[in-house]
């Protein structure tokens, strides 16, 4: 990796798949920076019949020095939406136009084309046309649907009306502000506002980032849950569940947390790592309840570090301190002495020093999820998995990402622990501990 850089730039998308196979768009030095425009996940690929995955992320960045067994630290420096406006809710699908998954392998129901490329014709439900005859051809349906404007100084947001729902819609793309380089159509051309002038405040995100599974997959399916999908699929990307363990890398979160100034290290699978992103989101609460939320363009910069030796499954969240739950949050000096007068008056000679730290978990079920959320944290860390359990229970938290299956594992860590994972450094720079 000679031609590594310390500052690489990103414009070019891998068309709904994550793995080897998308040819990567450059080297990064080991502590390097890459910054890319995002465009939107979910609605906009979903409506594009050609694309084999739920998302447009970004081509892969091999980080110099990154070797298979490896982790690689991402610090979220900037993470800042440029859409006016999105369309989102809740999906219902269109028989007829998929094989199996309607994320992964559309049709045209007219003539038949696999993946067909297509166009965008007027405003609303069937606006989606088949290049090849014209047909109506979007695979998706709103349920329940809305339109959403977005302040980006102040960070607030509100839905609109269908008038000017369509108005939007007669400029989808540069009020979406895709990237030049992206494929996909605009949800916003199809006006769909159910819901009107609800407000609320926005907190972007990246719904979709990390390291390269290690054989190719939708990029929307690289988690436990949309993962499952895969399983024996009648289409051409079919794992067994052995197959989607082994090579998949959690980087599909749908995290809320994982925003600008988190810290994310993340598997290396593949020689470089492989570092992509997009699916950033404007806002959304826990669990992702309606399936989606407000995905938007957006400008992301990452910095890089390599974890030589930290073998991972799946992804660890160094989160801002604010957003961790109030079990796990540091101690302020005064409760910290409280604890020393708590065990000098019990005869306790010990107070471990630690930090908190979070394991992602993902599976068909939150159930699972959790599970393997659980596992990971005792695999890596080497405490019992039943003193995850209770560490979980009075210094943590077990928190839903998204339905139906990613959780986040969160507990205080020993810090000799840290310290042997070789996180403890960062440990100390985000939250500014004794670890």
């Amino acid at each position: 990796m000679s031609d590594a850089r310390s500052h690489i730039e990103v414009h070019d998308y891998s068309g709904g798949i994550v793995g080897p196979g998308i040819a990567p768009a450059g080297t990064v030095r080991d502590g390097g920076t890459i910054r890319t425009g995002t465009p939107p996940g979910c609605w906009g690929p979903m409506i594009t019949p050609k694309f084999q995955g739920g998302h447009e992320v970004t081509r892969p960045v091999l980080v110099e020095g990154a070797e298979v067994g490896d982790a690689i630290a991402i610090t979220l420096k900037t993470v800042r939406v440029t859409s006016l406006a999105t369309s989102s809710g809740v999906m219902e699908f269109v028989e007829g136009r998929y094989v199996g998954d309607p994320f992964v392998a559309k049709l045209c129901p007219s003539c038949g084309t696999t993946a067909p490329s297509s166009h965008i014709e007027g405003i609303g439900d069937e606006a989606v046309r088949c290049d090849n005859c014209g047909a109506e051809v979007n695979a998706f349906r709103f349920s329940n649907g809305y339109v959403i404007v977005l302040d980006r100084e102040n960070n607030v947001s509100l839905t609109v009306s269908k008038d000017v729902a369509e108005r939007i819609a007669g400029d989808a793309r540069n009020i979406a502000a895709i990237p030049d380089g992206a494929d996909q159509h605009s949800i916003l051309a199809l006006a769909r506002a159910d819901i009107a002038g609800l407000a609320s405040r926005m907190r972007p995100f990246l719904g979709n980032i990390g390291t390269m599974p290690s054989r190719d997959l939708p990029d929307s399916h690289n988690a436990g849950d949309f993962g499952s999908f895969l399983i024996d699929a009648p289409h051409g990307y079919s794992f067994t569940q052995e197959e989607l363990d082994r090579h998949k890398t959690d980087g599909h979160m749908d995290t809320n947390s994982v925003r600008e100034g988190a810290i994310l290290i993340c598997p290396v699978k593949v020689p470089g790592g492989g570092v992509y992103m997009g699916d950033m989101h404007a806002q959304q609460g826990n669990g992702e309840i309606a399936g989606h939320a407000t995905d938007v363009s957006g400008v992301v910069e990452l910095e890089v570090k390599v974890i030589k030796g930290l073998k991972l499954d799946g992804p660890i969240l160094l989160q801002h301190r604010d957003d961790l739950p109030f079990l796990a949050q540091p101690m302020s000096r005064e409760e910290r002495a409280a604890v020393g007068r708590l065990a000098e008056r019990h005869g306790q000679k010990v107070i471990e020093d630690n930090a908190p730290i979070t394991f992602i978990g993902s599976g068909p079920t939150l159930n699972d999820a959790t599970r393997n959320g659980l596992t990971r944290a005792a695999e890596v860390t080497g405490l019992p998995y039943d003193e995850i359990l209770n560490r979980a229970t009075i210094a943590g938290s077990i928190e839903i990402s998204r339905l139906p299956g990613v959780v986040r594992v969160t507990f205080l860590c020993p810090t000799p622990i840290l310290e042997r994972m070789g996180v403890a450094e960062l440990v100390r720079r985000q939250y500014g501990t004794q670890a």
